[in-house]
């Protein structure tokens, strides 16, 4: 018989509530290293692997028979080591990481809680692996549940009532902080998704018509000022220059290195710098300048409100409903689980079933072989049952269950 290997399910990686920024920072995956990276599972034979990279957690999920299997390829396709690894992660296995994928799809585990751009970021990421063909039915089936259960809780829960983000946070900020902030100088550099929903943001809750945008890819902002007419755009060739004559720089860019500089700064003027890139993209000695003002990631998340508490009475709906439809993927996952091993008994005793007819064909006259064949059907099905009931009692792992028939039915 065939050796059935081992393996078991994991989520291994680093986030927000163990490492800080600069740490996660070292461990974040560009898209062009998590495609090297899911290539390199597929080559090594690696199952159901895929990958979730953002601002404030860098994760991969998938089959293995050890969790440092996984470790390794993280640490082989970003700047961070094993032994640092070791210091701020998480490794789950089994049902904990099934969990924790329940959680982090439904914004539990958001460092904003209830930020649900987690949800998009979680879809796109599964699509490319899927893409890749390093998916298989099990975590196809656990990231459907998942997005089911997370729809469920935006829309039966008011875990995502009102409007909170990291972007959000960033406008606040300033609302808090910055006096006659509706007339400082703006400047929005990074055109991503951050970048969109702040200056979104800055529209909204704010008056400030002075707000500047400067995007890489100029045909981008273009079209966004179209249709956003209080923004100015500016060029990339003129960012120094841009920098100057601002009073805040909120920088949203997706580079894996610094893109604002001491170089940008001028030494002698205030300027608060809000970094909302991960990994950071301002260099961190932008602050030996005594005017400068630097915020990152970590310190915009602490910003909390009433919306907050609001959220934290909506968390135990939200455990409810992940209960649910955690429920309905173990079934699912059990029946799967026992199926080859279902098969094999029912095969077996088709074959004794088979081979008795035949025997009782020819020793009894007249042998009534329909009312045989329901009889012994109905027997082979009733024993199939019990036996699934005892599989799901004793948790019997699948190898065990076939080893066991194989015992028990081999000529």
């Amino acid at each position: 018989m065939q050796e059935v290997r081992q393996e078991h399910f994991y989520n291994i990686g680093v986030s927000y509530k163990k490492a800080d920024a600069n740490t996660r920072g070292k461990f974040s995956l560009s898209l062009e290293n998590q495609k090297l990276l899911l290539a390199l599972a597929k080559e090594k034979g690696f199952d159901g692997v895929f990958i979730l990279s953002t601002c404030n957690r860098t994760e991969i999920s998938g089959f293995a028979q050890r969790p440092c299997q996984l470790i390794e390829l993280l640490c082989e396709f970003s700047e961070g080591t094993i032994q640092e690894f070791a210091k701020v992660s998480n490794v789950y296995k089994d049902q904990e990481a099934i969990q924790q994928l329940f959680r982090i799809g439904t914004g539990l585990e958001s460092q904003i809680l209830g930020d649900y751009e987690i949800v998009g970021q979680l879809r796109q990421s599964f699509k490319m692996a899927k893409a890749l063909q390093t998916t298989n039915a099990y975590t196809e089936r656990l990231i459907n549940s998942v997005l089911q259960a997370s729809k469920r809780v935006k829309n039966e829960t008011r875990l995502s009532s009102g409007t909170t983000s990291v972007s959000y946070a960033a406008v606040q900020y300033l609302v808090k902080n910055l006096p006659d902030y509706n007339s400082k100088n703006i400047l929005v550099f990074g055109l991503g998704k951050m970048g969109k929903h702040t200056c979104k943001n800055l529209a909204e809750y704010t008056q400030n018509k002075q707000v500047c945008l400067i995007n890489r890819t100029e045909e981008k902002a273009t079209e966004f000022v179209k249709e956003h007419a209080s923004i100015r755009k500016a060029l990339i060739e003129n960012l120094a220059e841009e920098v100057a004559k601002a009073d805040v720089l909120i920088v949203s860019t997706g580079a894996n290195r610094p893109t604002i500089t001491t170089a940008h700064i001028s030494k002698n003027k205030e300027l608060l710098i809000l970094d909302l890139s991960m990994p950071e993209n301002v260099a961190k000695n932008v602050t030996d300048f005594k005017n400068i003002t630097l915020v990152n990631v970590d310190e915009l998340s602490k910003i909390t409100d009433e919306t907050l508490a609001i959220r934290q009475q909506e968390v135990p709906l939200a455990e409810a409903i992940i209960e649910t439809h955690k429920s309905e993927f173990n079934s699912w996952l059990n029946h799967r689980r026992f199926t080859p091993a279902i098969a094999a008994l029912k095969q077996s005793l088709e074959n004794i079933k088979k081979d008795e007819i035949n025997f009782q064909k020819k020793k009894i006259a007249n042998f009534d072989e329909d009312q045989a064949e329901l009889l012994t059907s109905r027997f082979i099905q009733k024993i199939t049952t019990q036996f699934v009931k005892h599989l799901k009692d004793e948790e019997t792992s699948v190898s065990q269950s076939l080893q066991v028939i194989n015992k028990v039915f081999q000529s």
